[in-house]
């Protein structure tokens, strides 16, 4: 029996970084999505990804990739099992830094996994499967990628002892467009840098992260009242705390400069930064298109896609 299964890529729409620290984050799962097919193997356990990616994003996410596999099987008690499996990576979700590529094959190999051996698991349960092989990846992820990944939609996630994720329901879907600055980028490096400048500069960090949360809850009725020119305004603040907090890139902002200066109504890094991807507030096909455009134009690639997509079934 060959086991499918399907996991969504996501971007973070407020407060990566601050979310790692209990301030609430607004995540959306895109339209983009890895699939990870589970078929018996005579070979013993074999590993194929043929997803379209950065350049050098698979060969410097090998060693963590083993590592979050070997988690998910742990896991799932599934160790002995492995030997008489393959497994193969596919999907429209490029993997890139920044748009929960980890996040979505962990997700989509545990509910692949889940089908090939029959576990009936629920979301749930693939969420907690999902968590876990993301710490293959980054260390202590927040748990906010694979929450998207696992049930789709726009999120409102916070982090505590058991995390808050509740959904923020929009009536339509708003375009954005996700600009790969080609970088790939080292999350579990990302998140240290932040921890030991907070720890040496407690009170200015203290005052970044008290806007930050500010930020999320304005976010989150802006959102509801479908207000995309507030929602623009407030990623392109929370884009300037991350840049506070030394996360962002060259270019980062130069991408961020571009989409702005070429109408999106709003545009900050996505992810955990320092390279990896951004996000642009494009609603309607036009304004997408002529964003995606102009940041193509300067040698980017670009992903034109949509926040609040939900999963089906």
């Amino acid at each position: 029996m060959t086991g499918e299964g399907i996991g969504f890529g996501k971007a973070i729409l407020f407060n990566e970084h601050f979310v790692v620290y209990g301030v609430p984050a607004v995540v959306s799962a895109i339209d983009k999505y890895t699939i990870a097919r589970v078929e018996p193997s005579s070979k013993g356990f074999t590993f194929e990804d043929n997803r379209k990616a950065t350049p050098k994003y698979k060969e410097e996410k090998s060693e963590q990739q083993k590592d979050s596999l070997n988690r998910i099987f742990k896991t799932m008690n599934l160790e002995t099992s492995k030997k008489s499996i393959k497994i193969t990576l596919d999907g429209n979700l490029y993997a890139a830094s920044g748009i929960g590529a980890s996040a979505a094959s962990c997700v989509a190999i545990a509910r692949a996994l889940s089908e090939h051996f029959n576990l009936n698991l629920s979301n749930e349960e693939i969420n907690k499967i999902a968590y876990e092989g993301e710490k293959g990846y980054h260390g202590t992820p927040s748990g906010i990628d694979n929450t998207a990944s696992t049930f789709g939609g726009l999120i409102w996630f916070k982090k505590d002892e058991t995390n808050t994720i509740e959904r923020i329901t929009i009536p339509t879907p708003i375009e954005i467009v996700i600009g790969n600055t080609g970088k790939v980028a080292d999350t579990t490096a990302a998140v240290a840098g932040v921890k030991e400048r907070k720890e040496k500069n407690a009170e200015k960090y203290q005052r970044i992260f008290e806007r930050a949360e500010n930020i999320a809850f304005l976010a989150r009725r802006a959102l509801q009242d479908e207000d995309y020119v507030e929602i623009g305004k407030l990623m392109t603040e929370n884009h300037k705390l991350l840049q506070q907090i030394e996360v962002s890139s060259r270019e980062l902002d130069f991408t961020v400069d571009i989409a702005r200066d070429n109408g999106a109504l709003g545009a900050k890094l996505t992810g955990g930064g320092l390279g990896g991807n951004m996000i642009a507030l494009t609603p309607g096909k036009d304004l997408q298109e002529q964003v995606a455009n102009a940041i193509e134009k300067e040698g980017f690639q670009v992903l034109k896609t949509a926040i609040g997509v939900t999963r089906e079934g």
